[in-house]
C-alpha cells in the first residue's frame, strides 16, 4: 500500500536526520555532556578539573565510561501514556434496505430472506467505530554497564478503548442488514446467498448497535550502544499483543438476549527490532530526544466468532494463522533535570502496527447455517490485513541512582 511505503520512508528519513545530527551536535559540545547530569556547580571543583584535563588516550570513545559519582548505575521511569487509536478494518456492518414484504418473502415461507442479498444503502462500517484517546502505565528500567554499553526493559498497557455505533430506522418501511457469508435452509429455500440480520421497526425505535473494544500490551529487553554522548543505538527483542472485540446487538432488545454477533481477534507479535535514540537539542537543565524503533514480527493471530440466531442459541467457531507484522514507534521526549538524581519528562509518541486481525475484519471470514432448529458456525480463517496507529501524549518522571 501507498501509506506503508510512505510511513516507511518517514521513518528512515526521521532515523538519518536524528543520528547525523546527534552526532554533529556530540562532536561540538562534548564538555557540556560530561557535566550531565547537574549544572557544573553541582560537581566537587576537583573532580570538574580532573575531568577536564584528563588527557585521552589514542582511539578511546568519547562518552564509554565516566566516574561513578557522574554517571548512575541504574535509571528507572514511570510514565503515563494517553494515546489515540485509529485505523480499522473496513467492512459493513450495517445497511438499510428497503422493506416490501410481497417481493422479499422467499415463496412458500414466512422468512425475509430475499433481503439478506438484497442491495442497501451502507448506515456503519467497521472504521466508523473511532476509539479515541485512553490511557495507561509505562515503566522502564535501564542498566548501565561499562565502555558504554548498558541493557533495557520495558513495559507498558492501554486496556480500555472504547467505541458505539448505533443506527435507528428511519421509517416502519426501513430495514437495517448485517450480511455475512452463510446460508439460511427453510424446505422452501434452495441453498445459497447470504444469511443477515433483519431489524424492522415495527416496535418503534429498536435499533441495531456495535461496541468495539480495544487493549494494547508491549514488553522489550533491549541491549544498548552508546557511541557517542549524544547517540544511543539499540538492538532487542519485543512482544506485542493486541486484541480487539466487536459486538452486534438489538437495542434495546425484545427480550433478554445475547448478541447476535460477537468477535474476539488477538494478536501475539513476536519479533526483533533495532533503533535508536539522539539528543536533538540541550540546553542547561533541558534538553529534547527523539528515539525511532522498527522491526518485523510474527504475529500469531486467532479469532473466535459466536453467532446467536435461532431461539437464542449461541454457537462459535475459531481460527488461527502466523503472519508477517511490522511494528514501528517514534516521537519526541522533552525533559527537564530537576536535581542529579530526578528528570521530569514530557513528550508525543507514535506507533504504527501492520499486518493485524481486528474483528470486524472477520464478518467475511466466518461463514454461518442456519436452519428452524439450529445453526452452525465457521471460521474459515483469520483476516490480518489491518493496520492500526497510535499517537499521543507521555508525561512521567525519570530516577537515577
Amino acid at each position: 500500500m501507498n501509506s506503508r511505503h510512505l510511513l516507511g520512508t518517514v521513518l528512515c528519513a526521521i532515523f538519518v536526520l536524528a543520528a547525523s545530527s546527534a552526532v554533529v551536535l556530540g562532536q561540538n559540545d562534548l564538555a557540556a555532556d560530561r557535566l550531565l547530569p547537574g549544572n557544573g556547580e553541582d560537581l566537587p571543583p576537583s573532580s570538574s578539573q580532573t575531568m577536564a584535563d584528563q588527557p585521552q588516550s589514542a582511539g578511546s570513545p568519547d562518552v564509554g565510561c565516566c566516574p561513578s559519582y557522574c554517571c548512575p548505575r541504574w535509571i528507572v521511569s514511570a510514565d503515563f501514556i494517553f494515546l489515540d487509536r485509529i485505523g480499522g478494518a473496513n467492512q459493513t456492518l450495517v445497511e438499510r434496505v428497503a422493506n416490501t414484504p410481497t417481493s422479499n418473502r422467499i415463496p412458500g415461507s414466512n422468512s425475509f430472506g430475499a433481503l439478506f442479498s438484497a442491495p442497501g444503502t451502507e448506515s456503519l462500517n467497521g472504521s466508523d467505530l473511532e476509539q479515541g484517546f485512553y490511557g495507561g502505565p509505562r515503566v522502564d528500567l535501564i542498566s548501565h554497564g561499562d565502555s558504554g554499553y548498558d541493557w533495557e526493559l520495558s513495559y507498558y498497557q492501554i486496556d480500555g478503548w472504547s467505541s458505539n455505533g448505533t443506527v435507528v430506522p428511519n421509517s416502519d418501511s426501513d430495514c437495517l442488514v448485517m450480511h455475512a457469508p452463510g446460508r439460511w435452509l427453510e424446505p422452501a429455500e434452495t441453498p445459497g446467498g447470504w444469511l443477515g440480520w433483519i431489524q424492522t421497526n415495527q416496535t418503534g425505535t429498536q435499533a441495531m448497535s456495535w461496541n468495539d473494544t480495544s487493549q494494547l500490551y508491549n514488553a522489550e529487553f533491549n541491549l544498548r550502544w552508546n557511541p557517542s554522548s549524544r547517540v544511543t543505538v539499540l538492538a532487542g527483542l519485543r512482544w506485542v499483543n493486541l486484541r480487539d472485540d466487536l459486538s452486534g446487538a438489538l437495542s434495546p432488545p425484545t427480550m433478554p438476549e445475547p448478541p447476535f454477533w460477537n468477535t474476539t481477534t488477538t494478536n501475539n507479535l513476536y519479533g526483533f527490532q533495532i533503533g535508536a535514540e539522539g539528543k536533538l537539542l540541550e540546553h542547561g537543565r533541558f534538553s529534547i530526544e527523539l528515539p525511532v524503533k522498527a522491526g518485523i514480527f510474527d504475529n500469531n493471530a486467532e479469532q473466535t466468532t459466536a453467532v446467536s440466531v435461532i431461539a437464542k442459541q449461541v454457537t462459535s467457531g475459531s481460527a488461527s494463522t502466523n503472519h508477517a507484522a511490522f511494528v514501528g514507534q517514534t516521537g519526541l521526549q522533552c525533559k527537564y533535570q530537576f536535581t542529579n538524581d530526578l528528570v521530569l519528562r514530557a513528550g508525543y509518541e507514535v506507533i504504527w502496527i501492520d499486518g493485524v486481525a481486528l474483528a470486524p475484519g472477520q464478518v467475511q471470514e466466518t461463514y454461518t447455517t442456519t436452519d428452524n432448529l439450529h445453526n452452525t458456525v465457521q471460521a474459515l480463517g483469520v483476516n490480518c490485513n489491518s493496520s492500526v496507529l497510535f499517537h499521543g501524549a507521555t508525561a512521567g518522571l525519570e530516577y537515577s541512582f
